[in-house]
């Protein structure tokens, strides 16, 4: 296990009080490291879960060659072109039964969609697409078919012997069907991440306390725990623990004997109460960043034991940004699952955008559909860290890239999307 220290070193240009965007993922990536346990869990149960090792197929699926369509299986040789095809109906090929009669010259099998190619079949012809010149015969028009149309060949979508799904995949809805097709009932999945969440700061109330003045109600912890639940993780919540030292050093030291990873939010900007750095400094190997973003500039990470910890500023985007950012990425990591590069979409800007080059700005974006059918996205307003209203509005992040300068009306931008997200 690597110290601050040496993942720092193998960083170029590493300066914790301007830290760009990208290099901290670079770090993450090598902070957050995989959980080994495993467990083995029925496909129910397998959303969202990580494959520990490549899932090879026992079968070919589809086992045989069939139909596509509800049509007539024929021999394609006989196929002329410029000339229709008339075919004598000699059987009819039902799915889930192989037909057993013979096919020959000019003549064809009716069959339908997922039965299995007659021997010497190769070719179907859907059968709204023929007509009856006498009864117990199919015409098929002229230049109408290729070779092989309309037959879905033997291990197609999966062959025997082959990785159906690999190691560090996310099982996801269609995986989870995929598996069953295997005949599979039960896969080896890394176990759930743990994950400890806890708000920090003496102005956050809980849900319940009476109001008093200068108090706010902690929107974080509902929607750390939130985005952890949809990444999957097992939660450990801790609720909210005041400034004062000796509850923050229980917090810390239970919280890492407990999870895998460690989510604080508030203390760690300038000039906040020192009780929340100075205990991470004590009890970890922690490092205090200030990344060339906006919103979200102050962060903390490292470890408290075996535990990752990640030490989020305090205001509600703020949270919500540096998770989707940097966080998400780095718990799946320690998932286990595959490193992916970000997906963005790209939509052109309907109003113009001030920024410096120098920093990765975030802006909450709503993205629609323009009238010529190309995508448009706009600003939900109020940028503020604290407006978190702005962030139930929108459905993305409007991504403002490091080395990036003004956005014209027009311009393309990259937008990460909530939907599968969040």
């Amino acid at each position: 296990m690597k110290s601050l220290q040496e993942i720092a070193a193998q960083l170029q240009g590493y300066d914790p009080q301007a830290l760009s965007a990208e290099a901290v993922g670079e770090f993450l990536a090598h902070l957050a490291q995989p959980v080994r346990e495993s467990e083995e869990v029925e496909i129910f149960h397998a959303l969202g879960r990580v494959l520990t090792d490549d899932l090879v197929s026992p079968l070919s699926v589809p086992p045989h060659d069939n139909s596509a369509m509800d049509g007539f299986a024929f021999d394609s040789s006989q196929l002329q072109a410029g000339q229709p095809l008339r075919l004598r109906v000699v059987g009819t090929a039902l799915a889930g039964k192989a037909w057993q009669g013979q096919v020959g010259s000019g003549e064809c099998v009716k069959i339908m969609t997922g039965a299995i190619m007659p021997a010497r079949t190769d070719t179907v012809v859907p059968q709204e697409f023929t007509s009856a010149p006498a009864e117990g015969e199919v015409l098929i028009p002229a230049d109408l078919l290729r070779a092989g149309d309309n037959r879905r060949l033997r291990g197609e979508d999966l062959m025997e012997g082959r990785p159906a799904l690999l190691a560090g995949e996310r099982i996801s809805p269609a995986g989870c069907g995929l598996i069953a097709s295997l005949g599979t009932s039960r896969v080896r999945v890394r176990r759930r991440l743990k994950v400890a969440y806890f708000s920090t700061g003496d102005e956050i109330l809980s849900l319940g306390e009476a109001p008093r003045e200068g108090a706010v109600y902690d929107s974080n912890r509902y929607t750390v725990h939130a985005l952890l639940t949809r990444l999957g993780c097992e939660v450990v919540d801790m609720g909210v623990v005041r400034d004062e030292p000796a509850a923050l050093e229980a917090a810390f030291t239970q919280a890492a004997q407990r999870a895998d990873a460690i989510i604080t939010s508030g203390g760690v900007s300038v000039g906040e109460a020192d009780y929340t750095k100075a205990m991470m400094k004590k009890l970890g190997d922690v490092a205090f960043w200030r990344i060339a973003m906006r919103p979200g500039r102050p962060m903390a990470v490292g470890r408290i034991g075996e535990a990752v910890l990640f030490g989020l500023p305090g205001n509600p985007v703020a949270v919500m940004v540096t998770f989707l950012a940097f966080v998400r990425p780095a718990l799946l990591r320690m998932m286990g699952a595959r490193p992916s590069e970000s997906l963005y979409l790209r939509a052109g800007s309907a109003e113009a955008m001030r920024k410096k080059p120098g920093r990765t700005e975030y802006q909450r974006g709503i993205v629609s559909r323009s009238a010529d059918g190309s995508l448009s996205v706009r600003t939900t307003g109020n940028q503020g860290s604290g407006v978190l209203s702005s962030m139930v509005q929108a459905n993305g992040l409007i991504v403002l890239h490091h080395a990036q300068g003004n956005v014209a009306p027009g311009d393309e931008v990259d937008v990460m999307m909530f939907e599968g997200v969040v």
